[in-house]
């Protein structure tokens, strides 16, 4: 949508300036947003947002317009790397001109973060914008990302398949380290090592993995639909499935991924089929994931499932500033 002819001119204002309560429109907006978009529950996120800002300990922007908060955005540091946590607008000032302030104010300041070296951040309620601006573009990469999504009783018509040395067991905290490894391994010069520097190493992979466990950002890890595939002769895992929910019927696969000798063998899919499985079991109606779009043939392998895209959205990642 347009922004209003009358409306006045967007101006940037420091997250420690923002009363928590400037926010509360906006938040409810964004909560909205999410649910319709892509059934998603936001509000443990957005009471995380208004908690830090309440506090001054939220690092990032608000774009006012006149008295009213049209957007915002927060960062999070992390070593080497800055994150963009979220960038959301409110609708009638949701322009490309808008996003590119509050992303241009950002990004200027993690750049001018000592220490940070890459800026990442997958914004799932913005478009693709393949062929946007973005703020330092020499410095800037753009990766398309699908929403997918599955009415979970499609797994009704999942035929079982043995894989011949292969177990599927439950996944236990124990495996964190083990799949760690297997992580970095599988994601190996593989494109999604670029849009998440975490893959490229066992350490990144276990702060992936705390991350999506302890935090709500992927929603809340439900251990009952998350398995892993283990070697039946050496017991070493070849494979893991983890499972969150993100509303009371709809869970998200936080992270599929199979060992590099194991990929073709039918591994992913029967780790899918289990993790659809025990949501259903669970009550939820629909899952949903997310996957880089040229990476096809996860998505051929997801679709022929069921998964269907949803939407459309982009992860952005500077580097080499």
């Amino acid at each position: 949508m347009a922004a209003m002819a009358d409306t006045p001119t967007p101006e940037i204002v420091d997250l420690w300036q923002v009363r928590v309560h400037d926010l509360d429109e906006l938040l409810t907006e964004e909560v909205q947003a999410w649910r319709e978009q892509l059934d998603w529950d936001f509000r443990a996120s957005a009471d995380l947002v208004r908690r830090f800002v309440d506090v001054h300990a939220l690092s990032g922007y608000a774009l006012y317009a006149g008295a009213e908060v049209a957007g915002y955005s927060y960062l999070v540091c992390e070593e080497h790397k800055g994150l963009i946590g979220d960038l959301f607008l409110r609708a009638p000032y949701r322009t490309a001109a808008n996003e590119n302030t509050l992303l241009s104010a950002i990004v200027d300041r993690l750049m001018h973060t000592r220490e940070v070296r890459r800026i990442e951040t997958q914004l799932m309620l913005g478009g693709p914008g393949q062929n946007r601006a973005l703020p330092v573009p020499s410095a800037a990469r753009s990766f398309v990302r699908n929403f997918m999504v599955v009415e979970t009783s499609a797994v009704k018509r999942l035929s079982p398949r043995a894989i011949p040395g292969i177990v599927i067991d439950n996944w236990r905290e124990q495996r964190q380290d083990d799949a760690a490894h297997l992580i970095s391994a599988a994601y190996r010069n593989h494109i999604d090592s670029e849009i998440n520097d975490q893959y490229r190493s066992a350490s990144g992979a276990r702060r992936f993995l705390f991350n999506i466990v302890q935090y709500p950002g992927c929603g809340s890890f439900f251990a009952p639909a998350s398995f892993v595939a283990l070697s039946r002769d050496t017991g070493r895992l070849c494979g893991v499935s983890l499972a969150s929910l993100v509303a009371q019927h709809t869970g998200h696969i936080t992270q599929i991924c199979v060992a590099p000798a194991w990929k073709g063998k039918g591994v992913g899919y029967e780790l899918m089929r289990h993790s659809l499985a025990s949501l259903a079991y669970a009550g939820a109606n629909r899952a949903s994931l997310t996957v880089t779009a040229t990476n096809a043939r996860a998505v051929q392998l997801y679709e022929s499932i069921g998964f269907r895209v949803r939407r459309q959205f982009p992860a952005l990642v500077w580097e080499g500033f």
